[in-house]
């Protein structure tokens, strides 16, 4: 699969956090994201951007890539991402900011919507049962009609169900719902313009 967002949970391991925002440009995104425009003077590579990352002087330091797909803009990020934290703010002025982060290092895979400047829904993907935001219940019409949940909320999905294919279930409500494509020939393979986060 190329397109949608599914894919992801498919690679050996996943670990970019993986930023949409629909009504900026994608350069307006890695600044909104705190980004300067030129800290990283021509595209580059997913290769590259994770080199970058290593050669960093700090922790805290990151890097995104940034392009577009399916009328959302995107961003990549290496190392240690701030997504999350800055989406109400990535969303302000009208703008839909969805954060997708695998948080390999303290699982699950967590998800979130803000619009205009709020927190409008969050999960933990795997953990659906539990959501908070504005509108907690967003998806969660999608959420039972994919038997991820039952109608009271409850898990729908078999305990010994493989977590990865437990993951492409709410990806694809996710997928669906939003119209999400993240394209991957382009992630992996192309060079996408980029900005240093610190």
């Amino acid at each position: 699969m190329s397109g949608g967002i599914r894919w992801l949970v498919d690679q050996d391991e996943w670990h970019h956090g993986v930023v949409f925002a629909r009504g900026i440009e994608p350069m307006e995104l890695g600044v909104r994201m705190g980004g300067t425009p030129g800290s990283v003077a021509s595209p580059i590579t997913d290769t590259e951007a994770w080199n970058m990352v290593l050669d960093l002087a700090t922790d805290d330091d990151a890097v995104v890539r940034v392009g577009a797909g399916g009328g959302w803009s995107f961003a990549v990020e290496y190392g240690m991402g701030n997504g999350g934290e800055r989406l109400a703010e990535i969303s302000r002025n009208g703008v839909e900011a969805i954060h997708l982060d695998p948080s390999p290092d303290h699982p699950p895979a967590m998800f979130s919507y803000a619009r205009d400047g709020a927190d409008v829904c969050s999960f933990g993907i795997g953990e659906e049962v539990w959501r908070w935001g504005e509108q907690p219940d967003l998806l969660l019409p999608e959420l039972i009609s994919a038997a991820v949940l039952h109608p009271d909320g409850e898990y729908a999905r078999p305990e010994d169900e493989p977590y990865r294919d437990r993951d492409r279930h709410t990806l694809a409500v996710i997928e669906s719902r939003f119209g999400l494509s993240l394209p991957r020939d382009e992630v992996v393979n192309q060079r996408l313009p980029a900005f240093l986060i610190d």
